[in-house]
């Protein structure tokens, strides 16, 4: 691991109101601004882009050859284990603060971070919802989605349909081609509406798992820089899996808990408990 004598303040509250609170359940999600200073990201984000650089499962891949999943982003998940100072982000009580109080539970524990990095001339990413990955009991668990930089409409900022968290739309489908198009096609007949618009610097959004949600290419000649936090209640049980996908995910981020049980591996520490 790496260690930095710089330890920022990342445990300062950042105030939600009531209001903001039940349009993130009523709608899905949330985007909250200025919930990270541009110095705390220039410090972390540069941690987290010199991991993602060295472990890159895609390295000299030509995009050409990559499959749309590929073409979409590079992803390297739990790098807190890889980085004290990255674990020092990750564990921001700050943002699990806000994730307490957005989930309304007694607190919530990590499911597993992951940098998200769109590469330039990156692709579009499908139709998506993420908890169909994802073993859980209950659907009390949320992302936190931490752009490194200001992520105009052409690097490929998130794109949420409204209130489809509250839907059953293809639940059972992984994101791929396929999902895109039956997904896009179940928003337009439902008349869902989309929130697509690009994130200021220290913008931060919140989404559900069964939030659907999608993200276009990135056409610049910069990479669209991602930190990406999932949280889950502290309470939260593993479900029988459904799926080939849910049964890879317990393998590799919660491997010792037993189905039934509390998700409380090591690799799923508490990271804010209400007082």
């Amino acid at each position: 691991m790496t260690t930095t004598a710089n330890h920022l303040d990342l445990a300062t509250p950042y105030t939600l109101t009531p209001a903001q609170i039940e349009r993130f359940r009523e709608d899905g999600f949330i985007k909250l601004k200025q919930v990270f200073s541009a110095g705390e990201l220039a410090h972390y984000g540069q941690e987290v882009t010199r991991l993602v650089m060295d472990l890159n499962p895609r390295k000299g891949i030509p995009m050409e050859q990559r499959t749309t999943y590929a073409k979409a982003f590079i992803q390297v998940g739990n790098l807190w284990t890889k980085s004290d100072t990255v674990k020092q982000f990750s564990f921001s009580k700050r943002i699990a603060r806000i994730a307490t109080e957005l989930l309304g539970t007694s607190g919530v524990r990590m499911w597993h971070d992951q940098a998200l990095y769109k590469e330039p001339a990156g692709g579009f990413t499908p139709w998506h919802a993420d908890e169909q990955y994802w073993p859980m009991a209950t659907e009390k668990c949320v992302t936190a989605w931490i752009p490194l930089q200001a992520t105009p409409m052409e690097m490929g900022p998130l794109c949420f349909a409204t209130g489809s968290h509250k839907t059953d739309i293809a639940r059972d489908m992984a994101i791929s081609d396929d999902s895109e198009t039956v997904i896009q096609e179940a928003i337009d007949r439902e008349k869902l509406e989309l929130d697509y618009g690009p994130f200021d610097l220290g913008e931060v959004s919140f989404h559900y798992g069964w939030t659907l949600h999608r993200a276009g290419p990135n056409t610049t000649d910069r990479a669209r820089a991602v930190h990406t936090v999932i949280y889950m209640d502290k309470e939260m049980k593993l479900a029988e899996p459904a799926n080939e996908n849910q049964r890879k995910d317990w393998e590799a981020w919660t491997p010792s808990t037993k189905v039934g049980e509390v998700m409380d591996d090591a690799l799923n520490p508490a990271l804010f408990s209400r007082e």
